[in-house]
């Protein structure tokens, strides 16, 4: 029988870390805005991510514009024939 995900991949010191910090509960208030701080890090992240992907694949706003403007559709059989 296989070992639960949290057995088989133990905690990093980060991770250990922030449960230490959060031990005891934090008032409701003070947990959503922690929740808000770690979604706005890894949404800078994401976007951070996008960007260098963009300038390694040569990807501009016109690409985009290009992109919105076709369609994915491959022909139908009947056009074809």
């Amino acid at each position: 029988m296989a070992a639960p995900e949290y057995l088989a991949n133990p905690l990093n010191d980060q991770q250990v870390m922030m449960l230490r910090l959060l031990k005891r509960p934090l008032p409701e208030e003070d947990f959503v805005q922690m929740r808000r701080l770690a979604v706005k890090l890894l949404a800078k992240q994401l976007d951070e991510a996008i960007d260098k992907w963009e300038l390694e694949n040569e990807i501009s706003e016109e690409t985009y514009e290009k992109l919105s403007k076709g369609h994915f559709r491959s022909p139908s059989s009947k056009q074809s024939e």
